[in-house]
Parts: C-alpha cells; structure tokens; sequence
C-alpha cells in the first residue's frame, strides 16, 4: 500500500475513532476535518497549519456550531452537557463524508486520493457544519480553498 493509501486509511480510522467520541451514529466531514487536524505530516496538514487550524481550535468551533444550532431551535445548554445516544460499534460513512470524499477525489486530475483531495472535498462544502464552524473559527474559507487549491496544484 503506499504512503498515500496508509494515511487516508488512518485518517478514515481517526475519523470514525471522532464519529465515535461523539456517539455520533455516522462519520462525517467534520469527523474527516478533525481527522486530518490530528494526523502529523503532508500537504493537507500543512495547508491547515499554515491557518493555524488544529485539532483543539476546530473541536472548539464544531462545539459553538453545536451549540448555536440549538439554540437557533430554541434550546438553550447554558453549560449543561447535553448526553448523546451510544454510538454504534462502527459508525457508518455519513452523507457528508461521502460527499466530501466524491467531490475531493473527482475534483482534478492526476494522482486521487491524496489528502489534499479530500481536504478540497470538505473545504468546497459551502452549507453545513464545517463551513459554520470555520467561520466560527475565523477562518476565510475562500482563502482556505485557494490554498488547498494551490497545494493540489503543487503536487
């Protein structure tokens, strides 16, 4: 298997170890995005760092986007820990995630499957959780896309 192969089989296995941290009965773009703010190394976790997106500063903001969504519904935490089903023993591929990963993965030409491609596939997302909560995170996904852009075009 090779290099690109193992890191996107750990970041799937990474992904579904956030699915399940969450209870959350499927993994998706924001359990791949955390993901890839976990695993060291390569162009995608570059383009990350390079804006200082890391695992704790998207878990933050995924937490506010959650928070803010309920509240839109009229619920209010005020601190409170809402509990959350159990997870199932493997949480499925979600429809994000699948989504995320089609788009990535159909996007350019060339070597597929790269994590930059499935980085593209989540960053192009313009409705959802993930782009809520790079907002909430201060981040410009346009400039976001532009960069990861940029690093597929590198490569």
């Amino acid at each position: 298997m090779s290099a690109i192969g193992i890191y996107v089989r750990a970041m799937l296995t990474k992904a579904e170890s956030e699915a399940r941290a969450e209870a959350a009965p499927t993994i998706e773009a924001q359990h791949l995005l955390l993901a890839m703010t976990a695993l060291p190394g390569g162009a995608a976790a570059e383009v990350l760092a390079s804006f200082e997106l890391d695992h704790g500063r998207l878990r933050e903001a995924l937490d506010r986007e959650f928070e803010l969504s309920l509240a839109a519904a009229g619920i209010a935490l005020g601190g409170l820990h809402v509990p959350r089903p159990a997870a199932p023993r493997r949480p499925a591929l979600g429809a994000t995630a699948r989504t995320a990963l089609h788009r990535g993965f159909s996007a350019r030409a060339g070597r597929r499957g790269t994590p930059v491609h499935v980085l593209l596939g989540i960053v192009r997302a313009e409705t959802g959780v993930v782009p809520r909560a790079l907002r909430l995170a201060g981040i410009d996904r346009a400039a976001l896309l532009a960069s990861t852009l940029h690093a597929l075009d590198a490569r």
